[in-house]
């Protein structure tokens, strides 16, 4: 992994504002207690949670997409670690492992691509590179029985938390098989053809590559569905989908229904649980939409499938702060720290 930053508790409290008479989860949250000896000092921490940043824009970019997905980490962890520690959420079971950093792959297309083709073609074969480091720490955190929390950068990293956390938990010897399912709350179903590896396909590689076994998402947007992709979904009895559309215009389910139907199609085995703020209405990201669902009902879904599910992972995604075409909200960073706050209390009640 090197590309990885690990954090120490300086790192830590420069970003927490100390206040009399309050406590902060970042005067709470773990760190690694030696980074050159991470699998010792996992075993060693009581934490239940590993909490880790991938900020990078590559797999977006690789799917023809608008970069800044790579923007979210820092504002989201500022959020965080300035949360009040209080009976709800007290900080100390989570350990802040630190972040991928990317940016020299990156600098290194962009300086020496020559056209767009070549740009692309750059951009696809780096994305193996974070898969094969991104996995290689899921499947460390998961093989010491920790739940990774994984936060920015693209899609495409779906891919790498699924075959790293089936590898960890079979390793384990919580898994059967090197296999999970997953729900997905998603406007898109990041399911197209492989075609070299981007933020649009994740899941189509870990299915095909067998660490995915069953597959749900709920929010899908009709309109941004490939005919190809919607074949491929309804022609596999491991994958199911309920679109926005059934829930919010035809109103064939509630939303929480929907959620529920994901949950019980997926509870056979543990399950990653997946969220891409593209799909909540008017937050900034690479496939930004006014039509959506509302920031309180994606915390109801991170609640909901934490306490319904054997939840393996926990990653969002695709959010920004800022994008490469200029547009702005610095409001994204706080939406997370709000969901990644829904989520460990949830998993911790159940």
């Amino acid at each position: 992994m090197n590309h990885f930053r690990y954090y120490n508790k300086k790192d830590v409290l420069s970003q927490t504002r100390i206040r009399r008479f309050e406590t902060k989860l970042g005067e709470r949250i773990q760190v690694l207690a030696d980074p050159n000896a991470l699998e010792q000092s996992l075993q060693q921490s009581n934490a239940g949670f590993v909490l880790l940043g991938i900020p990078e824009d590559i797999g977006v970019k690789a799917n023809m997409g608008i970069g800044g997905a790579d923007s979210a980490w820092l504002s989201f962890l500022q959020a965080f670690l300035n949360t009040q520690s209080n009976d709800f959420l007290e900080g100390s079971n989570i350990l802040l492992l630190g972040h991928f950093d990317f940016s020299d792959i990156e600098q290194l297309i962009e300086k020496n691509a020559h056209d767009f083709d070549e740009r692309l073609a750059a951009y696809r074969h780096a994305v193996n590179t974070i898969d094969d480091e991104v996995e290689q720490l899921i499947h460390i955190i998961t093989q010491n029985k920790k739940i990774p929390i994984v936060i920015g950068g693209g899609h495409n990293n779906s891919y790498p938390c699924i075959k790293g956390a089936a590898k960890g938990f079979y390793k384990a010897g919580i898994l059967p098989i090197a296999q999970i399912n997953a729900i997905n709350l998603d406007a898109h179903a990041d399911f197209r053809p492989m075609e070299g590896r981007h933020s649009g396909n994740g899941f189509s590689y870990a299915e095909a590559d067998g660490y995915l076994e069953k597959y749900c998402v709920v929010g899908l947007h009709e309109n941004y569905l490939p005919q190809n992709v919607w074949m491929d979904m309804v022609n596999n009895p491991f994958i199911d989908c309920i679109t926005h559309e059934d829930i919010f215009v035809h109103e064939k389910r509630t939303f929480l229904q929907a959620v529920g139907h994901a949950t019980s199609f997926t509870e056979d085995t543990l399950c990653g649980i997946e969220l891409d703020l593209d799909v909540v209405e008017n937050t900034l990201s690479s496939a930004s939409s006014p039509v959506g669902i509302t920031s309180n009902q994606a915390r109801q879904y991170v609640s909901f499938a934490a306490s319904d599910s054997k939840a393996a992972y926990l990653h969002i995604s695709e959010g920004a702060v800022k994008l490469s075409d200029g547009r702005t909200n610095n409001s994204t960073g706080k939406l997370i720290s709000y969901l990644v706050s829904d989520f460990v209390k949830a998993v911790m009640i159940s």
